[in-house]
């Protein structure tokens, strides 16, 4: 930090189990990427290259290498892994993670219908070649998940072998964890944190008044997800109560992390 305020809440080290920032890459170019990271490097944990967006981004191996670089870590968007099994090419896809060097993959069923035996089955197959997201929910906005499904959905691919599971919202923040109009599912939220630990779940908040929420229930080390680039900044500093949305909320009782409440 630049210089010294009191009552600030202590916030997780890079490399980081739990408090992460995962930014979503919608199609930046290496010298943006480059540029993001001189300003926002430090506060960003872990990078999605959108949907299937890798497939047409030009000077891939270059802008790998790049976050590589960096220190941080990259994957391809579920939507990609979901491209290669509908068309029966998921061997083909572990060996596209082997020849761009990726540690991390993502998991999901939100464009396909996927039975939950055969999903379980490509998390265990891919968490023995790299670190596995899974993510659970819905792109389709009238597909509504009810929460006791999250729970054992969630609770299930964590057993199988997943780091973290990410709660569903699109990069829009308009389905899965929130309604069209992009407000939380408030019950949906709190049912599924009595049952699946919340430093395991990445929560996609790409919205402010999200990422807002999300720090006021579970504290500045919340994991959130789908974060633009350009926002990474700003989240820090809602995180840390220095932005007017939370800038009362930790002044109040200097509130601790969110396991030390339970």
């Amino acid at each position: 930090m630049n210089y010294t305020l009191t009552r600030i809440p202590d916030r997780t080290i890079k490399p980081r189990q739990y408090g992460l920032t995962m930014v979503m890459d919608k199609g930046l170019s290496c010298r943006q990427v480059e540029d993001f990271l001189d300003s926002s490097g430090p506060y960003a944990d872990i990078v999605k290259l959108g949907w299937a967006t890798s497939f047409v981004t030009p000077n891939l191996d270059t802008k790998l290498r790049i976050y590589r670089d960096a220190g941080i870590p990259v994957y391809f968007g579920g939507t990609l892994f979901e491209a290669f099994v509908i068309r029966n090419q998921f061997d083909d896809y572990r060996r596209l993670l082997d020849k761009y060097g990726m540690e991390f993959a993502e998991v999901s069923d939100g464009s396909i219908d996927m039975k939950q035996d055969d999903k379980l089955n490509y998390i265990r197959q891919l968490a023995t070649q790299v670190t596995v997201l899974s993510e659970v929910g819905s792109k389709d906005e009238a597909k509504i998940i009810p929460p006791y499904k999250w729970i054992q959905l969630m609770k299930a691919e964590l057993d199988a072998g997943a780091w973290k599971v990410i709660g569903e919202a699109r990069e829009g923040g308009n389905v899965g964890l929130f309604r069209s109009s992009g407000e939380v599912r408030q019950g949906l939220v709190e049912e599924i944190l009595t049952q699946v630990p919340f430093e395991s779940i990445i929560w996609e908040a790409p919205q402010k008044a999200q990422q807002v929420w999300f720090v006021k229930l579970l504290g500045a080390n919340v994991n959130m997800g789908n974060i633009a680039p350009n926002e990474v900044i700003s989240l820090e500093t809602i995180r840390l109560g220095l932005r007017g949305d939370t800038f009362s909320h930790f002044l109040n009782d200097n509130m601790p992390d969110y396991r030390e409440r339970l």
